[in-house]
């Protein structure tokens, strides 16, 4: 079996303004309504265990309270969204050699906001891309949806193997903050997500060298009865986190033959995977996973930085991580990987990857 495609450079933005969480912890406890500070100890505790040391948002810390309509929050959305967006996708242009009129599939990735043109749209007109460069905006996978962006990039590439394709991911989940929702999931969000944005461009084929991971396969997988452990309820003041602490539970039988199936199919075994992208969704996603695979806390170092230094950026969290696995060459040349994320549904996506 031989490479799909080849992942040939990626990057990653942040907004300007950061805030470490303790002070984020201060802020909130401040901004929460009266009843609110009543749990200020349950507060306290979910800010401290969340295993996140420092955030980025497009406001500073001071205005990330403020309550906005849907309405005004979509508009935010897109007056931040739009230069983040050009900014990491010009950078990972930038790093693969190419210009945007090279790009044959243009793939945009977010789940925090809504535009109708979509992002992608409105960057084609900025950046040179061609006017028949093929779309795809993915809106509805969560965190999931940086992986699934790459694997649908990989799925256009197998048919056209000497395309290219650009994969961009933009969360900005600091302007959906519901400061009136005092339910557990909301806390947990409030304690762990952060805006950023990710990219990466792909190359049908094998291609060799310069620290490029190939992929070799791709794997979906939709867990059973769990549709309600992860997502949004959309209401008129905004996006409502669904975060169900019963992820893990649900993960755990079957997670580990989901890994098996991707690699079976190129022939390998888990045991021959030993480079692991995932997707820094929680201190308990990332416990799960380490002991259903029977990896050590060494072996998803990356991601564990990650969530320390950014937050959960949904759909651009992976892609930071494989980010950081691609500059620091700590993968060895030949090494077998897996770079997966979870979503709602609840969802994974995977793909099976090969260092250069």
């Amino acid at each position: 079996m031989s490479a799909i495609a080849t992942i040939v450079a990626t990057a990653t933005a942040v907004p300007p303004h950061t805030a470490r969480q303790e002070d984020v912890k201060a802020a909130f406890l401040r901004l929460f309504p009266m009843e609110a500070r009543r749990l200020s100890t349950v507060l306290a505790t979910i800010f401290d265990n969340a295993a996140v040391e420092r955030r980025y948002s497009v406001y500073p810390l001071e205005s990330v309270g403020k309550r906005r309509p849907l309405g005004q929050a979509m508009e935010d959305y897109q007056r931040h969204a739009l230069p983040l967006g050009r900014q990491v996708t010009e950078a990972a242009l930038a790093r693969a050699g190419l210009r945007a009129d090279e790009i044959d599939l243009f793939v945009t990735v977010s789940c925090t906001g809504i535009m109708i043109p979509s992002l992608d749209a409105h960057l084609v007109g900025q950046m040179g891309f061609r006017r028949d460069v093929r779309r795809l905006p993915i809106t509805e996978l969560g965190c999931s949806g940086g992986a699934a962006g790459m694997a649908r990039a990989t799925d256009f590439l197998r048919g056209y193997p000497e395309g290219n394709a650009l994969v961009m991911a933009i969360e900005l989940p600091s302007l959906n903050l519901q400061l009136d929702d005092l339910s557990r999931d909301n806390l947990v969000s409030s304690a762990l997500f952060g805006d950023g944005a990710a990219a990466a461009v792909l190359r049908g084929g094998s291609h060799q060298g310069g620290g490029a991971v190939q992929i070799w396969g791709t794997q979906s997988h939709l867990f059973d009865r769990s549709t309600h452990a992860l997502g949004f309820d959309l209401r008129s003041d905004g996006f409502h986190c669904v975060l169900s602490k019963d992820v893990p539970r649900l993960l755990r039988p079957e997670i580990a033959a989901v890994v098996d199936r991707l690699a079976l199919r190129a022939g390998l075994s888990r045991a021959d995977l030993t480079c692991f992208v995932v997707h820094p969704g929680g201190k308990t996603i990332l416990g799960c996973v380490e002991e259903e695979l029977h990896l050590n806390r060494g072996d998803l170092q990356p991601s564990w930085d990650v969530l320390r230094d950014y937050g959960n950026q949904s759909s651009a969290s992976v892609m930071f991580v494989l980010h950081e696995w691609m500059k620091s060459g700590r993968a060895a040349v030949g090494a077998y990987g897996l770079l997966v994320g979870f979503g709602p549904g609840l969802s994974t996506e995977m793909l099976l990857l090969r260092w250069t």
